[in-house]
């Protein structure tokens, strides 16, 4: 009788020892599939690298970023931003710039992803054309001796969807060169003798200056 009942417990705990291990089985396919939702969470909730261009602002005046730090109302008011580019600064990298990464006569950006962006913040004058304050895109047609500018109404990344006879303004000027290499893409605004607004773009060897006025 005792034999008889030892089997039977004996049957009993194999039974249980078989169900737990088919519960230690299915908890471990159940932490895999957890693992693998939370690193697949953690991948798409990842930072992106840094931009091999990084994006970078311009105001006129320059300062202007800083007006609303400044405390001095006649400063202020020389301070209020007239207007404003957002811009990539690709590199060189030791690259042939104009004539070969930046082809002449096709229309360029002025910088790399998204297309060149100016904010006027009171309307301008370039060229022969007016414009009302508003955000534009900044794009330039470059050949070895000139540059031409060129003002659009699209927003978007590059220009390869401008309608490019959609143009508001255009102004060409002439190139000089640099007695130091820029290796970074650069801008910035200035203001010539004669009350107009310069807005100089450099990069490798090579600047240009547009002449932009506030009316």
């Amino acid at each position: 009788m005792i034999c008889l009942l030892l089997i039977y417990l004996l049957f009993k705990v194999s039974k249980l020892c078989i169900i737990y291990l088919k519960l230690i089985n299915y908890m471990k396919k159940i932490l895999v599939v957890l693992l693998s939702f939370f690193a697949l969470q953690a991948s798409a909730q990842s930072f992106a690298s840094l931009d091999k261009s990084a994006m970078d602002v311009v105001f006129y005046p320059n300062g202007a970023h800083r007006v609303e730090m400044t405390k001095d109302a006649d400063k202020k008011a020389e301070l209020m931003p007239k207007i404003r580019i957002t811009y990539s600064r690709p590199l060189a990298n030791g690259r042939v710039v104009f004539g070969d990464l930046v082809k002449y006569n096709e229309p360029w950006r002025l910088g790399a992803n998204e297309s060149t962006e100016v904010i006027f913040y009171t309307a301008v004058r370039i060229g022969a054309d007016i414009l009302s304050p508003g955000r534009y895109s900044l794009y330039c047609v470059p050949t070895a001796d000139s540059w031409t500018l060129k003002v659009h109404p699209s927003i978007a990344w590059g220009i390869y969807g401008f309608d490019f006879t959609k143009d508001l303004a255009s102004v060409t000027a002439k190139v000089s060169n640099s007695n130091e290499k820029i290796e970074a893409l650069s801008m910035t605004m200035y203001k010539a003798e004669n009350g107009t607004v310069l807005l100089k773009i450099g990069w490798d060897k090579t600047t240009v200056e547009f002449p932009i006025t506030l009316l």
